[in-house]
């Protein structure tokens, strides 16, 4: 990669189109901002593919809260995974933790497995997993290609070090994405500090939950 790009994580149709229409490399279409992120509706992704030219990720995230899912929640997860890849989208995003805060390595191999050919993220999780070095490890033997994460902090700024000291452990195996609280007005900061990389931002800039397109033209002009 000779530059960073930036994914934008996208609640709603408007942002997909915004993103779009405003440079962004890449989209995460997600429902429920105020969750953090959830799988989001199956028309709306279907509405969202047939307009995109840019590529488009899909978070699978069967609810709000902890990672750490009931059998009947990974089996929707399953059935997610297979319609969304129907659909022709060009990436997955989950993450599975077990109750001592370890990578489920077992539920999610079989996802990456089940998501196969396609692309997959290991969201936020991370930065509530345990042991950094020991997590890190464990998703790269589970086969994804990207983690999205804060450095474990409240936010990029507040994890930059985590997210150097990941860019350096992880050695071109796994692209190491900043995104949490990632804004215009830190973006420079991170791109001091931080090797070429896919920067995660939802671009919002006030109370609602669609995207500026001013702040991604802001984000990428830093880029």
């Amino acid at each position: 990669m000779t530059q960073s790009q930036l994914e934008i994580a996208c609640f709603n149709y408007e942002s997909a189109l915004i993103a779009q229409e405003n440079g962004a490399n890449r989209i995460e279409l997600c429902d429920n901002m105020h969750l953090g992120g959830t799988t989001p509706n199956y028309i709306l992704a279907l509405k969202v593919r047939e307009k995109l030219s840019i590529k488009m990720h899909v978070i699978i995230r069967p609810r709000g809260g902890d990672f750490v899912y009931s059998d009947e929640e990974f089996i929707e997860m399953k059935q997610d995974i297979k319609q969304f890849k129907k659909l022709g989208v060009d990436g997955l995003v989950f993450g599975i933790l077990n109750e001592d805060g370890s990578v489920n390595k077992a539920r999610n191999k079989e996802l990456v497995n089940l998501a196969n050919p396609l692309s997959c993220t290991f969201h936020r999780a991370f930065d509530v997993a345990a042991n950094v070095e020991q997590s890190l490890e464990d998703v790269i033997d589970c086969g994804f290609k990207t983690i999205l994460t804060s450095g474990q902090g409240v936010n990029v700024e507040e994890g930059i070090s985590v997210l150097e000291k990941m860019q350096e452990l992880a050695d071109d195996r796994i692209m190491i994405m900043p995104g949490g609280g990632l804004r215009s007005t830190n973006i420079k900061l991170l791109e001091k500090k931080l090797d070429e990389t896919f920067y995660h931002s939802s671009a919002i800039t006030d109370y609602s939950d669609t995207a500026n397109p001013e702040e991604i033209k802001a984000i990428l002009a830093n880029l």
